[in-house]
């Protein structure tokens, strides 16, 4: 047990500590030089035992600092769905191993790799006692969709005297699938607005369409009963009536995206999560497809299956599909190429190319 807790200690001994010399530091040092000198050419005594002491005293806060980094770990949870642009509150956990020295003056900073950091302002820790556990509520917000493996932080601290500024790195290797944004940007709510309308258009007057007539059962109203079969038979009769036609939406994003669209297939994803988000919402059905994806709401699942396959969706090669799947939905397709849906089995579909949602934020930004 001894021989494990040793060991541990030697690796977060060893953590990478990066230094930077602060303003009071440069002073110190400049302080030292002086003093050196001036004992070197006075052969004071005193001069030299006061040499000692700020020696002494910058060992000690190499020392002292190192050992407040030394021994933190850190963990970070998230809420279960992200989307990306969003500021959500998030739990923070530091945790020191040394049961026998306490941390001081520590902040814990997001690091920047390849986007923003994740954590929006630095949190500070005044002391964290040996042993012991700190939570704190943070704002994150994770600049684009996509999978993060590593989120990277760092410690950092200035304790004891503020010589140096001591920073030691830590990646955690935690999961976080972040949604495209589910916010209307430029553009977005002026397309809705046309395509509500469009939807409501394409299913007008479908609903309470006659289906037959059939003997009457107990209970049933009275209203429904149809005087003339009944005079006909001799025995009650009913009109029955085809159930309203459910509303679904068909979204088909295409993948096949031309070099130099990069860009447009990244705001096509976003429309496509804000869609099925306000779509979900309005308890409407929706399929939403691409080449190699399909998927029924709310048969198959709630809303978050398809905003997960949108987190990680990428471009690739394919072919649209011969028709929309559901003869009866309003297809919406999102694509880079409207050419390649212009036959007779997408007649009926509303598409929407880079031109249609280029004009759209131009007109919002107007």
């Amino acid at each position: 047990m001894l021989g494990a807790r040793w060991f541990r200690m030697r690796q977060v001994l060893a953590r990478r500590i990066r230094y930077k010399v602060t303003r009071g530091g440069v002073l110190f040092t400049a302080a030292v030089v002086l003093v050196g000198f001036a004992a070197v050419a006075s052969a004071n005594n005193l001069l030299f035992l006061i040499l000692a002491t700020m020696l002494s005293t910058l060992m000690v806060s190499g020392l002292v600092s190192r050992l407040c980094l030394a021994g933190l770990e850190l963990d970070f949870l998230v809420p279960e769905h992200v989307s990306a642009g969003r500021t959500i509150p998030a739990k923070l956990y530091v945790r020191n191993v040394k049961f026998w020295m306490p941390s001081f003056s520590i902040h814990v900073v997001g690091v920047e790799q390849d986007a923003p950091p994740v954590l929006q302002s630095p949190v500070y820790f005044p002391v964290i006692p040996g042993g012991a556990t700190l939570e704190e509520t943070v704002q994150v917000r994770f600049a684009r969709r996509g999978e993060y493996r590593q989120n990277h932080f760092a410690f950092h601290t200035r304790f004891p005297f503020g010589f140096l500024e001591k920073t030691a790195r830590v990646v955690l290797r935690r999961e976080v699938v972040v949604y495209p944004s589910i916010d209307a940007q430029a553009g977005f709510e002026e397309l809705l607005a046309d395509l509500a309308g469009e939807i409501e258009t394409h299913y007008r007057g479908l609903g309470l369409d006659f289906y037959r007539i059939r003997p009457y059962e107990a209970f049933e109203s009275a209203r429904h009963v149809d005087w003339k079969a009944t005079a006909h038979t001799g025995d009650l009769q009913v009109r029955e009536f085809a159930r309203d036609q459910e509303q679904t939406v068909e979204l088909f994003l295409d993948l096949e995206t031309p070099d130099g669209f990069e860009e447009w297939f990244e705001h096509a994803v976003d429309c496509c999560a804000f869609l099925s988000w306000w779509l979900a919402g309005k308890a409407m059905g929706i399929r939403f497809r691409t080449q190699d994806f399909d998927f029924r709401l709310p048969e198959e699942g709630d809303i978050y299956t398809i905003l997960k396959y949108l987190a990680v969706v990428e471009r690739k090669a394919g072919k649209p599909p011969e028709a929309p799947a559901d003869e009866t939905s309003f297809p919406i397709v999102l694509t880079a190429s409207p050419g390649r849906f212009g036959d007779v089995a997408w007649a009926g579909a509303r598409v929407i190319g880079p031109e249609a949602l280029g004009a759209a934020a131009g007109k919002a930004e107007a």
